[in-house]
């Protein structure tokens, strides 16, 4: 039984199932997304196919602003899908809120609603950031199925600016 339970957690590493939910962006961030599914960047060279069912789906990509509208369909979505699982939050509206940042509907971030494990900034990301999302994502979901280490913490953005702050004030005092 151990064996077959290993092949299912192999397999799924291998040909990972993602689906996308688009909280309400410009489109911009969704337009790279669909270009990761292009020849040009070929996502599926990595084995990942996108489906439209989340029962079936191991990461989820999200894009756009999260608001108090569309935050329990991506809940919604999340808790449908099965375990282990990982996200990737994908643009700059969907990590901050953007340029939408502290609206009266925007509750600046995905990771206020779902727990996130990848972060992609930018507005809009490159293909190959988000594809380098994808690829972290699967560590993240091979360290989740006892597989492998859990990969290093990624920096959001504006933390590395905190970093080197706090780096600076401990050389200074030391």
């Amino acid at each position: 039984m151990r064996f077959v339970e290993n092949m299912i957690k192999k397999s799924r590493l291998m040909s990972p199932w993602i689906i996308h939910f688009d909280c309400g962006s410009c489109n911009g961030c969704d337009i790279e997304v669909l270009a990761c599914l292009t020849p040009l960047y070929d996502v599926e060279r990595f084995g990942v196919v996108n489906t439209g069912n989340p029962k079936h789906a191991d990461v989820l990509l999200v894009t756009g602003t999260v608001n108090h509208r569309n935050r329990h369909v991506l809940r919604q979505l999340y808790d449908q899908m099965p375990g282990p699982k990982a996200v990737v939050s994908i643009g700059a509206c969907n990590l901050s809120g953007g340029v939408f940042k502290d609206s009266y509907n925007v509750l600046n971030g995905a990771q206020t609603v779902i727990p996130v494990d990848v972060f992609v900034p930018g507005c809009p990301p490159k293909p190959e950031a988000i594809i380098d999302g994808v690829v972290t994502a699967l560590n993240v979901l091979k360290a989740k199925m006892g597989m492998g280490p859990a990969p290093e913490p990624a920096l959001m953005p504006g933390d590395a600016d905190v970093a080197k702050t706090a780096a600076a004030a401990g050389e200074s005092s030391a």
